[in-house]
Formats: structure tokens, C-alpha cells, sequence
């Protein structure tokens, strides 16, 4: 009985980070491309409502985190909340979103000349998707990630979410409420790749730094064991 409460306690604390990580990167991407944004669109590239709903979206689909499956060498050895460990994670991580944002705002404004709310429905389906299916990549530290198999709960509940932004812009009264207009077809087909592109990058990215800096988390959890014996 203890032993399993210790492993259900590190698997709590597993799926704890795993949220951790997810909000700081996400917000810390956010913030770098709406400030980027700021700098040569003279118009807002999405509306608070959009922003609010976006949100909401994003947090429906992580509700599930804490239930989901954690791999069995995770729980292992023990784990201890590093907090220079989260910032680096953010830093190296948060950015890589506001690279394929960046590269939306120029597919919509300069190749698809698109009108404001086209150009706002496009980046919130865009920041939503990457945004909610790279849980899927930070959510292990195994490589390729699809090695680790999520719940079905989380599978269910960020493809739903995903599902969800792809067809509100055809929902006519809901789309209107909330200042949607449907991109051009050919930005869906734009939308896979930059998704696609976007999980690769992630998954390099992380690969090297579980590599150089869970070495170093381990070797300080290690070190302060034996400061305590």
C-alpha cells in the first residue's frame, strides 16, 4: 500500500509539470508573438473575445492532464520541483510557437491579402491547434514521442477542442458572435504542414534539452540526498 501511494503520489507529480510546462511555454509564445504582431499590423490579430475563447478552448482540452497515463520510468526516482528547470524549459520552448505564428501573419496578410477577420480567424485556428496537440510531445521525455501512448481522455478531449476550432468559422450565427470569417480553403492545406512542421521542431528541441538538462536535475536530486544522510 505505501509503495503504491508513492507512485501515485510522482505520477500526480509527473502530470503536475507536465501542465506547468505546457502554460509557461504557451503563454511565454503568445506573449512574443502578439508583441511581435504589435509592430507591423495596424490591426488587432485576434479579438479579446477570440483571445477569451481560445483560452477556454485550450484549458478544456488540458483538464484531462491529470489523469493522464505517465511512462513507467518516469516514476522511478523520485522527482523534486526545480524552478530554473521550468524557466530554461519555457525560454527554449515557449518561442518555437511564435515561429510558425509568425509565419501565419505572412501566409494571410501578404500572400492571401486576407481581410482582418480572416486574418484573426486564421491565427486563432492556428495558435489552438498547435497549441493543444504539442501536449502530446512535452507530455514524455521519450523520442519520437508517439512511443508513449496518452489517455484516451486526453486523446479525446484535445482532438475534440481541435475539431472545434477547425468548424466554427462555418457556424454561421456563432462564427458572427464571435467575428469569425473563414480563411481561404488553401490556408487548411497550409495549416498541416505548419502543424506538422511545428510537432517536428518541438520534438528536436526537446530531445536535446531532456538530454543536457535532466542529467543536470537528476544529478542535484542525487547530490542533495546525500547532503541529507
Amino acid at each position: 500500500m505505501l509503495n503504491d501511494g508513492v507512485l501515485e503520489g510522482r505520477k500526480t507529480f509527473g502530470n503536475t509539470m507536465k501542465y506547468i510546462n505546457m502554460g509557461t511555454s504557451s503563454s511565454f509564445g503568445n506573449m512574443f508573438s502578439v508583441a511581435g504582431a504589435s509592430l507591423f499590423l495596424p490591426f488587432l490579430p485576434m479579438l479579446p473575445i477570440q483571445i477569451l475563447l481560445n483560452n477556454l478552448l485550450y484549458d478544456l482540452s488540458e483538464a484531462t492532464i491529470p489523469i493522464d497515463n505517465v511512462d513507467p520510468e518516469y516514476v522511478e526516482k523520485p522527482k523534486r520541483l526545480d524552478i530554473s528547470y521550468i524557466r530554461r524549459f519555457m525560454v527554449f520552448l515557449g518561442p518555437i510557437s511564435s515561429i510558425f505564428d509568425f509565419l501565419t501573419f505572412f501566409i494571410m496578410y501578404v500572400v492571401f491579402s486576407a481581410t482582418i477577420p480572416q486574418f484573426q480567424t486564421a491565427w486563432f485556428i492556428e495558435s489552438l491547434c498547435t497549441q493543444t496537440l504539442v501536449v502530446f510531445v512535452i507530455r514524455t521525455r521519450r523520442t519520437p514521442f508517439y512511443k508513449s501512448k496518452p489517455s484516451r481522455l486526453l486523446l479525446f478531449s484535445s482532438l475534440s477542442v481541435v475539431g472545434v476550432a477547425l468548424v466554427i468559422p462555418f457556424i454561421p450565427k456563432f462564427g458572427e458572435l464571435f467575428g469569425f470569417e473563414a480563411p481561404p480553403w488553401q490556408f487548411y492545406v497550409i495549416l498541416v504542414g505548419l502543424v506538422g512542421a511545428y510537432l517536428i521542431l518541438v520534438e528536436i528541441v526537446k530531445k536535446w534539452f531532456v538530454k543536457r538538462y535532466s542529467y543536470r536535475l537528476e544529478q542535484v536530486l542525487v547530490t542533495t540526498r546525500r547532503v541529507r544522510l
